[in-house]
């Protein structure tokens, strides 16, 4: 253990400095994560990094699927509902059948079971490589509300397939059946499990007297114990936590209080920049041990590469059909869902970009590492260091090289411009913040006019909000003696805001932006 933990500090450190670079080189920091952890692998006496496959799951998804569940827009998502149910589950199941077909035809040894399981292995695109990518470039709102809402369906999808496909390959059998009964359950019941225990976890937060280091605590044990519940009950621990993510994400205006949200959103967006770090760099630093693996079963190195690369392909390609195929569907069935474009040449190169968004990572590596070296009969698991290999092989390729021409193509490119007719941000921002002054100034007339008569210096706070309502400009005046009001004021603000979110045309990052303003506002007020 002592001679483990420096190399664990050393990889964080590691991890901090190279998103650091990733900063200032303009590039997205899982790329540099995976290149940095294969070049340090090659240093001579490094300990060999093992990772017991039972936890490799619980350690890492968890957390990770319900921060990207609160960080999603759930009215997006109900928005684009079809295009990201057609994407999370008919592609992911297109491309795992094109993968399982492709391997057992080119790769010696490969049942179409193995296919599947490789297929359900490298099928999900990676939403931490996609987010961080798109940071780069000016792309539509609803664009990425897609990519988001996908990726935090297809990783359930993805794995669901997983675990048929490792139950066929140990014990040989696949009952059509009984299978699409446990398909079910793991959908339904999983999404009915993280609900359920959202709404506890919810009420925890409400009627105890907890505080904000305790709020933070059960927001960290929450997605632990909705993955681990809903697993126990052979159910899919993934769509538990993101339908629970989901719940507690819309319902956490009124469980948790501006203190706990402020501190809450640094703690986890440290937690999970740290568990995204030691993911992406156990890719570079396994694939030495992965290499020895497959020498060992006589397969040469230049073979193996070239399994890999036509598996990416097969990856790439699918998507580019499904991407084309979903824009078809809706111009035959559901035309006015169309995006709107300055040209029909524009129109069909988004599903080209979109394509090209297929970016493998994190669950691709969790499950690859959570194939058991030996099935129930004590015989080694048949072709596994292979399939760690291709899966390593399309993680690099998919964020070299999609990754880092991604935002190129997007620029100099320009196909993204007049696809959506969206308002802009900053439009958006000025009409909604001139909306909250004059609901604020109506508020304290209905119910402070008369009571404010008289009293010094309260009309001179009326008037002065008055003239913010009326004003353009932005200000940053206040009142130690009215702080009470303030308050409620803010809360008020916070309730215009969350009736404002039901206006399809308002982006709801823009009313999270605000609220999390609100939250400071509020912070700075109590400590007067």
């Amino acid at each position: 253990m002592h001679t483990l933990l420096p190399f664990f500090l050393a990889m964080i450190v590691v991890i901090v400095f190279l998103n650091m670079l990733a900063k200032k080189l303009r590039i997205a920091y899982p790329i540099l994560l995976v290149v940095g952890g294969l070049a340090i692998s090659f240093i001579p006496g490094l300990p060999i990094l093992k990772i017991n496959p039972d936890l490799i799951f619980f350690i890492f998804l968890p957390p990770l699927l319900c921060e990207a569940a609160w960080g999603a827009s759930f009215k997006e998502m109900k928005k684009w509902w079809r295009i990201i149910t057609s994407f999370a589950f008919l592609v992911v199941f297109f491309t795992a059948l094109s993968v399982a077909l492709v391997a057992n035809y080119y790769i010696p040894g490969f049942s179409i079971a193995l296919g599947f399981l490789l297929g359900g292995i490298v099928s999900p695109p990676d939403a931490v490589s996609t987010g961080a990518i798109t940071k780069f470039v000016k792309i539509p709102r609803s664009t990425t509300a897609i990519l988001e809402g996908e990726s935090l369906l297809n990783d359930a999808s993805s794995l669901i397939i997983f675990r048929f496909a490792l139950v066929a390959v140990g014990t040989g059998q696949f009952i059509w059946q009984e299978a699409a009964v446990s398909f079910l359950w793991m959908v339904f019941g999983g999404a009915g499990i993280g609900l359920l225990l959202g709404w506890i976890f919810i009420q925890i937060h409400k009627r105890l007297p907890t505080d904000a280091p305790s709020d933070i605590v059960f927001t960290l044990i929450s997605p632990y114990f909705m993955y681990w519940v809903a697993e126990e009950a052979h159910s899919s621990g993934v769509l538990a936590v993101v339908a629970g993510g989901l719940l507690m994400s819309v319902k956490r205006l009124t469980f948790l209080n501006s203190t706990s949200r402020i501190k809450g959103y640094s703690v986890w967006e440290s937690f999970v920049f740290i568990l995204n770090g030691i993911v992406f760099l156990i890719i570079g630093l396994d694939l030495p041990e992965i290499v020895s693996g497959i020498r060992s079963q006589g397969i040469p190195l230049s073979t193996a590469i070239g399994y890999g690369i036509i598996v990416t392909i097969v990856l790439i390609s699918a998507r580019m059909i499904s991407s084309y195929a979903a824009l078809i569907a809706t111009m035959i069935f559901r035309r006015k869902n169309l995006p709107h474009a300055s040209s029909a040449k524009r129109r069909w190169f988004m599903p080209l970009l979109l394509g090209w968004t297929g970016m493998r990572g994190v669950v691709s590596l969790a499950a690859a590492l959570a194939i058991p070296v030996k099935l129930d009969n004590g015989m080694p698991f048949p072709q596994r260091d292979l399939i760690l290999f291709i899966t390593f092989i399309a993680i690099l390729l998919t964020l070299l090289v999609q990754g880092l021409t991604l935002p190129f193509i997007i620029n100099k490119t320009g196909f993204f411009d007049g696809i959506f007719s969206e308002e802009d941000e900053e439009v958006t921002r000025k009409k909604m913040k001139q909306g909250l002054k004059r609901h604020v100034h109506q508020f304290l007339k209905e119910k402070y006019e008369s009571d404010l008569i008289g009293l010094a210096g309260m009309d001179k706070f009326l008037k002065q909000w008055e003239e913010r309502a009326k004003s353009m400009e932005e200000d940053t005046w206040m009142n130690d003696k009215t702080k009470l009001i303030f308050i409620e004021l803010i809360e008020r603000q916070r309730e215009y805001l969350s009736e404002l979110n039901n206006d399809p045309t308002i982006d709801e990052e823009i009313i999270r932006q605000h609220l999390y303003q609100l939250d400071l506002e509020e912070e700075r007020l109590r400590i007067i």
